[in-house]
């Protein structure tokens, strides 16, 4: 770690500050500053006119804290009291998009009693902010950071909105798309245009070399809709990095000036009243020929810098990692306790693991997940979901499966129903059957599409789609740290295949997964003997019973238990709490003091476990 006497003076970030500021200024200085001075000296140290920028950049941080609004100070200071906030049980995630929940961000406010029924704390908005005109990736190709997409209303409305989401106990999380910006964004405008400065804003080549040397051993996210990493753009006479879609434009952090502008306009979001930002695609960031172009070192760099930045400037926020990698490659994300880096990560290879726990009948993969998942470091969690808008992709988990490529294409066969399962879900970007010759085929649908109900005939069909929908967020809730619902599954809403009929959507069977949340699905919530009101109090029981808790926190360590059947789960959080999940259509007996798991209240020998369920045992 760099001395503080080796860190340039916070005179620039304090003299952009009123007096009132200063001091707790110059303490997040010094405990950030090092840090922060240390990675971004690693990364641009050599760039003529570093220190200058160095100074610049603090000037602008500065600035942006004088402008924070007086409730946001406050959040920020009853948050530095409380670092751990966001660790307890009691925090639950629900992630929409703002048009398919609400219909703008006002009918996202109507929906605030909703979410509170549900016992919400964390609403995470997939892309609200100005996208790409015509196809953008859901949202997710962003042509400006400060606007809100017209269609969903103003920034004026972004920030009623999160007044009302803070006076409910609802922290707002807005995704922040770092790897790239559309094709209309202002800088890649100004590149086409000619501005060199903006040019070098991104990676440019003039003809196929450099490119065809890059290729060479990189992946490719969309193979089918969009092949390649690269795009011939005329009017930069030259090829583009474009890893995702054509129209969205890698960003070339090499260049200290992109660092600068993403952190400044991360602040003006946070100002606004976003309390949480989902930073998107960063694994990608740093481009290293020879490699996948994936968690390079300097990846770390970039998002400790951030965080320091934020540590400084709005201390009340979370930034949460979307690196969507293997195990091994997760827990960097987080950093250490000496060097912080995201406040959560997506435990993506979690995920995945649940659900082949569910096709294969054996929790073997998902035991191998949760043993080699470390405890997050000091004031950092995971977060947990079952579904999400994006797709379920089975080779994060060949390290677990011992590179057996041919075992997650059964998986993912098994999800897309082949054989008669009770699967409904749909292949990743094809819509078509998955291939049979061993491709691994990334998966889509809604959880109670992939759990049964839509292929259920008959009660007794329904009852195991419920439970399977349960097992799999069961897991999710009790892991340990933040679990996320996702939108709809929470009521058992179905696939919805309408996209097919949309031009700008049909190529992406991902909107099957992005249904418009149906009102009349949430008008029998409250009804139990409906589809919709089992899954809503089941879930909300759940939920309830975790809060309950305190052995559930983030934070208290947990342990696996050896077990003597293959599809049996047996996960222990502190010495205060046991769950036991039944992965299979069988009933299953279980000896707890044959698991050396003792005694507990009600439970002093063997339990019975019916098929596709679970049991939640506390002292």
């Amino acid at each position: 770690m760099t001395d503080l006497a080796d860190v340039p003076s916070a005179e620039p970030l304090l003299a952009a500050l009123p007096a009132p500021l200063r001091a707790a200024a110059a303490r997040r200085y010094a405990e950030h500053g090092p840090l922060l001075y240390q990675r971004l000296a690693g990364l641009y140290g050599a760039c003529p006119g570093f220190g200058q920028w160095y100074e610049t950049l603090l000037a602008t941080v500065g600035g942006l804290l004088a402008a924070r609004p007086a409730d946001l100070l406050a959040l920020d200071a009853r948050r530095a009291a409380e670092p751990d906030w966001f660790l307890r049980q009691d925090m639950l995630g629900y992630s929409a998009y703002a048009s398919r929940f609400g219909g703008d961000l006002a009918g996202v406010g109507r929906r605030i009693g909703h979410l509170r029924a549900l016992g919400v704390t964390y609403l995470h908005l997939l892309p609200f902010l100005r996208a790409r005109a015509g196809e953008n990736d859901g949202g997710f190709a962003v042509a400006s950071f400060d606007e809100v997409d017209p269609a969903l209303g103003s920034m004026a409305d972004l920030e009623t909105l999160c007044g009302q989401l803070r006076d409910a106990g609802i922290s707002l999380c807005a995704d922040f798309v770092l790897n790239h910006v559309a094709d209309d964004h202002a800088w890649a405008r100004g590149a086409m245009a000619g501005d060199a400065r903006l040019r070098k804003f991104f990676h440019v080549f003039p003809d196929r070399a450099m490119p065809e040397r890059y290729e060479s051993t990189l992946g490719q996210v969309f193979p089918e809709a969009a092949p390649g990493n690269f795009t011939q753009v005329p009017a930069m006479e030259g090829w583009v990095w474009t890893t995702f879609y054509p129209f969205q434009w890698d960003l070339n952090y090499a260049n200290p000036e992109v660092l600068a502008e993403i952190a400044a306009a991360l602040l003006r979001l946070a100002n606004r009243g976003v309390e949480v930002f989902r930073l998107d695609s960063t694994a990608f960031l740093w481009k290293r020929e020879g490699t996948a172009c994936m968690n390079q070192p300097e990846v770390h760099a970039l998002l400790q810098a951030l965080r320091a930045i934020v540590g400084i400037a709005a201390p009340a926020v979370l930034l949460k990692a979307e690196a969507i990698v293997p195990t091994r490659d997760l827990p960097a994300y987080l950093g250490d306790a000496g060097k912080p880096e995201c406040h959560l990560a997506y435990h993506s290879t979690l995920m995945a693991a649940g659900w082949a726990a569910l096709a294969e009948q054996d929790t073997e993969l998902l035991r191998a997940v949760i043993a080699r998942t470390p405890n997050p470091p000091p004031g950092a969690s995971w977060l947990t979901y079952v579904r999400c808008h994006d797709d379920i992709g089975w080779k994060i988990l060949l390290d677990e499966a011992g590179g057996a490529a041919g075992r997650l294409a059964a998986v993912a066969r098994f999800f897309h129903g082949e054989g008669g399962t009770y699967a409904a879900g749909v292949p990743f970007q094809n819509g078509a059957a998955a291939p049979s010759d061993g491709t691994i085929t990334a998966t889509n649908g809604m959880a109670a599409a992939l759990t049964g109900f839509e292929t259920a005939e008959g009660p007794l069909a329904r009852e195991m789609a419920l439970r399977r929908l349960l097992l799999v967020h069961g897991v999710a809730l009790a892991f340990g740290g933040m679990p996320m619902l996702y939108m709809g599954d929470e009521l058992g809403m179905s696939n919805d295949h309408a996209y097919r009929t949309d031009a700008q959507r049909a190529h992406d069977t991902r909107w099957v997964q992005r249904p418009v949340f149906d009102d009349d699905s949430l008008a029998r919530r409250d009804d139990p003997d409906t589809w919709s009101g089992r899954v809503f109090h089941a879930l909300r029981a759940l939920v309830e019973e975790r809060r309950q808790c305190p052995a559930l926190a983030a934070d208290v360590p947990r342990k696996l238990l050896p077990v003597p059947d293959d599809a049996l789960l047996a996960l222990a959080r502190g010495d205060d709490f046991l769950a036991l999940f039944n992965f299979s259509e069988r009933t299953m007996v279980v000896d707890l003091p044959a698991l050396g798991a003792g005694t507990w209240p009600g439970y002093s020998g063997k339990v019975e476990l019916a098929p596709w369920s679970m049991l939640w045992l506390r002292r």
